[in-house]
């Protein structure tokens, strides 16, 4: 097993010396999690398929399940794309550096297996100085994919990351808690209109007052598993964000959703289960489960975006057999933290009322 070295770093003024170090890993075929502003990722040299073959055998992640390009300079991207649309530029401008990635018909520059064999690669600019002076010291365009092993929840602290792949990979970058908490929007450029292929840390309404027409794919609201031939983003197919314990998400009016969770606690308590509820800062105090968290105002989905999966975490911590899980409004940020509530739940939904 290899040893696994964690560099503290500044998350706004990093140690240029530090980077360099974990540079030097990339350019060597080596593995690095770094932070950025949504979760932690893996990074790979994107165009060493062998780095890139590491990195999914480190994550045991399914190798049809295409890893995200990181750059740091816009050139970059037509190098790795073969056309870059006009409202590719329009998106680019707004929302670069961010929590957007933008899928493209590929270049022959990326190897097969960066983009899991599509004809189209996924590529954003994140906005973090840890990640972006790594990519520059690096002088290369970086795959990665979450820093987790795959199906758990994503990791949003370098401890989450140490917890899933320590002695798997080189090092890891630690440059505190990220910021957004979910993954970055995902959005197909190589169709029209556009097209969300994963709700994340830019929000549809952004997206659509600078596009107009942005289409969702049914996948991201979908309420049962549906049959995907091939993955265009990361976290369309196979299990993503599930604890150890089975989740169970509550859909519907608040009362009738508190009303239904109360029911099913007493379920599981006759059953010898021991229950997690994870409820909001306004319901929370009228839940008697064994362990109960808040993922903060209904009123506030930025802030409940930034906890889900560190409190999906704790509820693996404190041993829990099922999370019932209270569903949270859908704008903004929420349309991303119900997408992976039920991908966390493996589509195990109940609507109350």
């Amino acid at each position: 097993m290899k040893q696994t070295v964690v560099l503290k770093v500044d998350s706004q003024k990093p140690d240029i010396e530090k980077v360099r170090a974990a540079a030097s890993i990339i350019r060597k075929g080596g593995l690095v999690a770094f932070p950025t502003e949504t979760v932690y990722g893996l990074g790979a040299d994107a165009l060493n398929p062998k780095a890139v073959l590491a990195l999914f055998e480190a994550k045991k992640r399914p190798m049809d399940n295409p890893p995200i390009v990181h750059v740091e300079n816009i050139n970059d991207v037509y190098r790795l794309a073969e056309q870059v649309p006009p409202n590719a530029d329009k998106l680019m401008k707004a929302f670069w550096p961010g929590p957007l990635t933008l899928v493209f018909k590929r270049s022959d520059t990326v190897p097969d297996i960066t983009v899991a064999g599509l004809d189209t690669i996924a590529v954003r600019m994140p906005q973090h100085p840890v990640a972006l002076a790594l990519i520059r010291e690096s002088c290369r365009p970086i795959a990665a994919p979450s820093a987790n092993l795959a199906g758990k929840p994503s990791p949003t602290s370098a401890d989450h990351v140490l917890d899933d792949l320590n002695g798997r990979i080189d090092a890891i970058l630690d440059g505190g808690p990220t910021r957004i908490g979910v993954e970055s929007t995902v959005l197909d450029l190589s169709v029209d209109p556009a097209m969300v292929l994963r709700p994340g840390g830019t929000p549809l309404e952004a997206l659509r007052k600078v596009l107009g027409d942005v289409k969702l794919h049914p996948f991201v609201v979908a309420e049962k598993e549906l049959p995907i031939e091939k993955t265009r983003s990361p976290g369309m197919k196979h299990k993503h964000y599930a604890p150890k314990a089975q989740v169970i998400l509550v859909e519907g009016a608040v009362s009738a959703v508190m009303a239904t969770i109360k029911s099913l606690i007493s379920t599981y308590w006759l059953q010898d289960k021991r229950v997690g509820v994870l409820a909001t800062d306004e319901t929370a105090w009228a839940y008697e489960a064994d362990v109960v968290k808040s993922l903060g105002s209904r009123r506030n989905v930025d802030a409940m975006a930034a906890n889900l999966f560190r409190l999906l975490r704790e509820f693996d911590e404190e041993n829990v057999d099922a999370i019932v899980a209270e569903s949270v409004p859908t704008e903004g940020l929420g349309l991303a933290v119900m997408n992976r509530l039920r991908k966390a739940s493996g589509y195990n939904i109940i609507k109350a009322g």
